[in-house]
């Protein structure tokens, strides 16, 4: 099984600039989920969506082409894909020569999938869009919609993940609330460099305390985890602590070698939440 110090995050790494599709690095959701308690099917739903800004290969002619990529990777996928290892692949379209864009897509479909579920019974696809120069323009940027919780003025003393720090009013009426933050920071599992972002909870039960809700999000500043990690754990420590009826948890992170990823899971059955950029990605 691959593990993340194999990966080659933290490494000197060679940047292949032929199309390789073996730079990409697997790695097993089970382990970390194990973690926070799950051992079989979650009890979520969910993607992991990635925008790639730096894709380019050739022509026939040799002319270099350019093209934004979002790639959405189902949650129930047995693997993450390691993000260096992805943008080492992506790389190596560089100086490859590809017929047409939707050659491209197509490989980077068949690349992904096969990586995302390696070794399952029953694998499957994830999605993958390019969007050419000509609709750039188009590409908004918009922040997460919500009540934001960082307006409250807390004290902050915990740097580690805190989930004793969560309580919700289960005593009195459910709520519907949707709660947004731009004060998520983590690190990265292997390197230690930092991971900035914003998270959205959208969730319908007993009314979370936003002033300890916020106190929790902080407290993940100085622990070392993947993105889609902590989102997880978030939902986890949301869903046993406050113990919602409904719940949805979603993460813009900062790019970081060209590519963001945006962890989104969610109680229940539901469309894809669009994946448009924050203005600090």
């Amino acid at each position: 099984m691959n593990q993340p110090e194999h990966s080659p995050l933290g490494k000197a790494s060679a940047y292949a600039d032929q199309y390789d599709p073996a730079l990409l690095f697997p790695m097993a959701r089970a382990a970390k989920r194990s973690e926070i308690g799950i051992s079989g099917t979650p009890p979520f739903l969910g993607a992991d969506l990635w925008t790639a800004f730096e894709l380019s290969w050739l022509n026939p002619r040799g002319k270099p082409q350019v093209a934004l990529a979002h790639i959405t990777v189902p949650c129930e996928s047995p693997h993450i894909i390691e993000s260096k290892s992805f943008k080492l692949y992506l790389g190596s379209f560089s100086n490859t020569c590809f017929a047409s864009a939707q050659e491209v897509q197509a490989r980077i479909r068949a690349d992904i999938s096969e990586a995302a579920w390696r070794g399952a019974e029953h694998p499957g696809t994830v999605g993958v869009k390019l969007l050419l120069p000509e609709q750039f323009d188009r590409e908004p940027v918009h922040e997460l919609d919500g009540l934001n919780l960082d307006r409250l003025d807390i004290e902050c003393t915990h740097y580690q993940p805190a989930p004793e720090l969560l309580r919700a009013a289960t005593d009195e009426a459910p709520v519907s609330e949707v709660l947004v933050s731009h004060l998520l920071k983590s690190n990265c599992l292997v390197t230690g460099q930092p991971d900035w972002g914003s998270v959205r909870i959208a969730y319908s039960g007993p009314q979370i305390d936003q002033e300890r809700l916020l106190q929790y999000i902080v407290s993940f500043r100085n622990h070392n985890e993947f993105h889609e990690q902590c989102v997880e754990r978030i939902f986890m420590d949301l869903w046993t602590r406050c113990q919602p009826v409904k719940l949805e948890v979603y993460a813009r992170y900062t790019r970081r070698g060209g590519l963001d990823i945006n962890p989104w899971r969610t109680s229940h059955p539901q469309a894809l939440p669009a994946n448009t950029r924050t203005a600090r990605q």
